[in-house]
This record gives structure tokens, C-alpha cells and sequence, in this order.
């Protein structure tokens, strides 16, 4: 059996090595899946980059946190720069990643692969690659490589946005080709508490009108607060409220008039006036709580953003570039909202080195399935499809 394992795997790496020799872009792939970058350990992975620049004619560098910055100067300045953003760091350790083929999916033994995202990696590389050694007349084309997205984004946060000439971005980090998401979910974190002035005894006590069980007032804030999607526009979800948990007394201790609770929710929005009706509608059901309670108990909620929403921008110029360029490839393309956070929202609100507000959009030019797991893989027929789509995006954008 385990003899049989081997020999079948040595078949399969044998396949993928063929493939690799005649596709450029797939041993591109792998060589950056290759070198193991979890968050906050990818100067191997970024090293290796620089150098692929270095040989490749395109100016490459790191910035003061270790993010790496390249850039294609433009030909004709006419035309505008175009900035690709993808991040370095997967997840996973920093064991060997021996990489594979099934069929037409690459995987790592026993690993994560890291598609998320060394497929958008590749495919920025790839095009910077082509376009450096070309004589198309362009605007320019700027990559951003960050480190540290899936911990806690630290990477995106320390970018000098001010040394970035490019006012339209594409974050090449979406898990499914031909996806282009045009506004995405904010994060924040709800807490609610409720004190109550007066404990005491659940038989002796239990008629004092002066003494309220915590435990009961914050389940009647919570039942009366929204739960699930709070709006969606066109069968997509704009804006939802989740309660994460709530916590009160002791479930093993009934003779107990309990005199703090507290609530926790999640919110997510991709419209800053929705969240603000949202959070209104909250911050109102606390005030009748205090107002019904006032001298026997008293309730507080709190806000806290971690990820600030991705909005979408008011002109329709990338999108109807992406169908067209889509379209051109070959490609079925799907134009959405996502109710979850990217660099997106980071670079959502900055402003460039001209002093435009950044119009950043979240891109797939390949499939990847069961993203983060040890099952991870990546459809390479999709990648390389998902070239012909970013190649014909870039024409079209510098036509």
C-alpha cells in the first residue's frame, strides 16, 4: 500500500514537472507556493520576488515594513497607471510545501498550499514580466506584495499610499475567476453590558422592585434587536447584525438575582449610512432599557471598528472594463458585493500621490477550493484563463 502510495505520487509530481517546463506561469506558481510564508515570516518568499524582478527588468524594492513595492514605468503618460495588490503571506507554517498535480488541480502534501494567494502573486508577476519586455503603450503598472493579511493586515496598514501613483487598483485575492467585487463588509464589534444596582436572594428578595435580574433585561434587549441581514440590495447582502454570544449568571446557580450581563454582535456593512441606521436602532433600544429601568439598572453599548467598509464607487468604469475584457477571454464573469473584509477596505478612503481617493476593487483570475485548509488547491487551467482575462483587462484599460 504505501509502496503503491509513492509510486503514484512520483507519477503525479513527474506530470506537474512537465507542465511546469512548458508553462511559464504555473512554475511561476509553484516556485512562490513553494516557499513555506506564513504571516509575519515571508522575507524568504519576498527575497525571492525581488530577485524574479531583478531578472526581469522590472524596478522592485521593500518598504520599511518589508512589503514589496514594484513597479513598470509607464510609456506613454498619457495614459493612467494601473496598481495590482496582492499579499505574501498564506496560511499555514513554515514546513516544506511539496507541491503536486491531480488532475487539474495543484496541491501541497499534507499542507496548505498557499493559492490564497500565491495565484494572485503569480499572475501580478507574470503580467509586470510581459509588459517590462514589451512595446505596448501603457500608463504604467504598479504591484503591491504585503505581508501579514491573514493575522491582522498590519502589512496593507503600513503602506506609504502617498508614494502610489495609481487611483484604480485591483486586489487580485478573490477565490473564484472572473469574480469582481465591487464593495465589501465592514467589521465591527458590538458590546453590550447591563449592570444592575442590587443583587440578592431569588426567594427573599425575588418581590423588591428596586432589584432587576441582569440576566433577564439583557435577554430582553437582545430579542428585540435585528438579527441576520438587516439589508441587501438586489438579493446581496449589504448590511447584517449576528450576536457572537451572550453571558450571565451561572447556569449550575439559580437562587441568584444576577446583576451583570453582557452581549456581543458582529457587524458587517458594505453602506457607512446603513451600519450608522443600524447602530442607531441599537443605541435606541439601550435608552428605553434606561429610561424603563432608571435607578435600578443601567445598560451601555459600544463600538468598535476593526475593518472599515468598501464601498462602491460611483463610476462603473472598471467593471464594465472587466465584462468587456471578460468577455474578450473568454470568461464568465460575475460583478458583486462580499460580506467579508479584504485589503480593500484599507485602501478604500486613502489617497494617492496625486491626491485622489483610491477606487479599489477585489479580483479573481483563478480558482481555488477549500481555501486554508490542508486541501487546498488550485485549478491551474483557471489561472492561466484567468491571465488571458487580466492581460485583456490591461489593454482594454490602456487603450
Amino acid at each position: 500500500m504505501i509502496a503503491g502510495t509513492l509510486t503514484k505520487i512520483g507519477v503525479i509530481k513527474m506530470e506537474l514537472s512537465v507542465l511546469r517546463k512548458e508553462n511559464e506561469l504555473v512554475d511561476l506558481f509553484c516556485n512562490l507556493a513553494e516557499v513555506p510564508s506564513p504571516s509575519l515570516q515571508e522575507e524568504n518568499v519576498s527575497n525571492w520576488i525581488l530577485d524574479y524582478c531583478k531578472k526581469n527588468n522590472i524596478p522592485c524594492e521593500h518598504d520599511s515594513y518589508g512589503n514589496v513595492y514594484a513597479h513598470v514605468l509607464p510609456t506613454d503618460s498619457s495614459k493612467p497607471s494601473l496598481l495590482l495588490s496582492s499579499h505574501m503571506d498564506v496560511i499555514g507554517d513554515d514546513s516544506p510545501v511539496e507541491t503536486y498535480l491531480d488532475g487539474d488541480l495543484i496541491r501541497a502534501k499534507g499542507r496548505t498550499l498557499g493559492g490564497d494567494d500565491k495565484a494572485g502573486v503569480a499572475n501580478a508577476l507574470f503580467l509586470a514580466k510581459e509588459v517590462a519586455n514589451s512595446e505596448m503603450k501603457h500608463g504604467g503598472l504598479e504591484l503591491m506584495f504585503t505581508r501579514d493579511e491573514e493575522s491582522g493586515m498590519s502589512g496593507i496598514k503600513h503602506v506609504d499610499f502617498s508614494k502610489l501613483q495609481s487611483k484604480y487598483i485591483l486586489v487580485c485575492d478573490s477565490d473564484s475567476l472572473g469574480q469582481l467585487e465591487v464593495s465589501g463588509a465592514s467589521y465591527t464589534l458590538v458590546k453590550i453590558t447591563v449592570n444592575t444596582f442590587k443583587g440578592g436572594h431569588s426567594g427573599i428578595d425575588i418581590a423588591d422592585k428596586t432589584r432587576e435580574n441582569a440576566a433577564k433585561l439583557i435577554a430582553d434587549i437582545v430579542s428585540n434587536l435585528p438579527q441576520g441581514v438587516f439589508y441587501s440590495e438586489n438579493g446581496q447582502v449589504i448590511t447584517s447584525c449576528n450576536i457572537g454570544g451572550i453571558k450571565a449568571g451561572n447556569v449550575d446557580v439559580t437562587n441568584v438575582i444576577n446583576t451583570y450581563a453582557e452581549a456581543t454582535y458582529s457587524i458587517r456593512s458594505a453602506s457607512r449610512s446603513v451600519e450608522e441606521e443600524l447602530k442607531t436602532m441599537m443605541k435606541n433600544e439601550i435608552e428605553h432599557c434606561n429610561k424603563e429601568y432608571e435607578g435600578v439598572a443601567k445598560a451601555e453599548i459600544t463600538f468598535e471598528e476593526h475593518l472599515p467598509p468598501f464601498e462602491k464607487v460611483e463610476d462603473e468604469y472598471i467593471p464594465i472594463l472587466f465584462e468587456t475584457a471578460a468577455r474578450k477571454a473568454g470568461v464568465d464573469y460575475k460583478i458583486s458585493s462580499f460580506h467579508a473584509g479584504a485589503e480593500t477596505h484599507i485602501y478604500a478612503g486613502k489617497k494617492n500621490a496625486n491626491g485622489e481617493v483610491f477606487a479599489p476593487y477585489l479580483a479573481g483570475f483563478a480558482t481555488v477550493y477549500n481555501m486554508h485548509s490542508k486541501d487546498e488547491t488550485l485549478d491551474y487551467k483557471s489561472m492561466l484563463k484567468g491571465h488571458e482575462l487580466l492581460k485583456a483587462f490591461f489593454a482594454a484599460y490602456n487603450a
